[in-house]
């Protein structure tokens, strides 16, 4: 359970955005999403290291 401590008189805005930031770093929407349909193994791997080159594309871009 996700829990918000507020400061009296904090903005209830700036609450909801706090609510939300937590809550996407938890990955719960992004689990149910992959869990609607399922993936093989290989193509699950597949994206991984296409992710992985791209990354470290950038990273040597820096460079």
């Amino acid at each position: 359970m996700i829990v918000i401590p507020m400061k009296e008189g904090e903005n209830i805005e700036r609450a909801l955005k706090k609510f939300k930031r937590k809550f996407e770093k938890t990955g719960t929407m992004r689990e149910l999403r992959s869990r609607q349909a399922f993936t093989k193994p290989s193509i699950v791997r597949r994206e991984q290291v296409k992710k992985a080159i791209y990354i470290e594309q950038l990273q040597r871009e820096e460079d």
